[in-house]
């Protein structure tokens, strides 16, 4: 069974929904990254606009002037653990990079910033695309699909489709279903009911579903007490073929992995 990846969330905003503030300065991203390498990540994610519903776009420079010291200073201490850069932007993203990142994650699948495909043909760097109806400042207003598993996977290996016609190595994309970003409770559970679907579309799926609100309609818990669900999501999604699951705490799904490969890989 092929390893999974953990991707350590590290959001150094003032406002997204979960970790809001707690990273916001170059000192404070330092040791957030210290706890989610101690706690297993195997890669983290730096961002600098928050993507939560009704969110707002934030200027190019705050983006810069959040994300770059911090993966500066991230990559110093750290250097052999691999960035990935969350943005839109080409202009953040090459800046990103230049300090240290190694990967893009881009969730409007490189279709905000037309530079955004000249900058992943030129670098060659893996490249995270994911779906989302509408952007965030208006995806959860009345989400809507006739088949949203079908809907999704048709989406995918039209963009494919349309990156690789544009000169992209496709062995270099990932593919991130958008759990939470333009769905509903009943859309996301159906997605992840059928996550080994977009198996067949031949490249690595990312899970991007820590903490999400969906996890709170069926427990009834608050953002930061649905680690133990994210944990729970993430082990039957493991055995749905899923490369890699990006986690606010580490520790919890790295193990709920472990167990969940360890059962997969079990003699019949």
């Amino acid at each position: 069974m092929p390893s999974v990846k953990i991707m350590g969330i590290l959001n150094v905003t003032p406002d997204s929904f979960s970790d809001g503030g707690r990273h916001n300065s170059p000192e404070l991203a330092l040791a957030g990254a210290k706890r989610l390498i101690d706690e297993g990540a195997d890669i983290l994610d730096v961002g600098g606009e928050s993507t939560r519903p009704f969110a707002s776009p934030v200027s190019i420079s705050d983006e810069l002037a959040r994300t770059i010291p911090a993966i500066e200073l991230i990559k110093r201490h750290y250097p052999e653990v691999p960035l990935s850069i969350d943005t839109r932007n080409a202009e953040v993203a090459e800046a990103a990079l230049a300090a240290g990142a190694d990967m893009i994650n881009d969730i409007s699948a490189l279709r905000h910033d037309p530079a955004m495909i000249k900058l992943a043909q030129e670098t060659e760097v893996p490249v995270i695309i994911m779906h989302m109806q509408n952007n965030p400042a208006n995806m959860q207003l009345a989400p809507r699909y006739n088949d949203v598993v079908q809907e999704l996977y048709d989406f995918f290996q039209e963009r494919l489709r349309r990156l690789e016609e544009l000169g992209l190595d496709l062995e270099r994309i990932i593919i991130d279903p958008g759990i939470g970003f333009g769905k509903t409770l009943a859309h996301n559970l159906s997605i992840l009911k059928h996550l080994g679907r977009f198996r067949e579309l031949g490249r690595p799926i990312l899970l991007g579903h820590s903490r999400k609100s969906f996890l709170g309609e069926i427990t009834g818990k608050r953002d930061q007490e649905r680690d133990f669900a994210t944990a729970v999501v993430a082990a039957l999604a493991v055995n749905q073929g899923v490369s890699m699951i990006r986690v606010h705490r580490a520790a919890m799904v790295k193990e709920a992995v472990m167990i969940a490969r360890a059962i997969d890989s079990a003699a019949d």
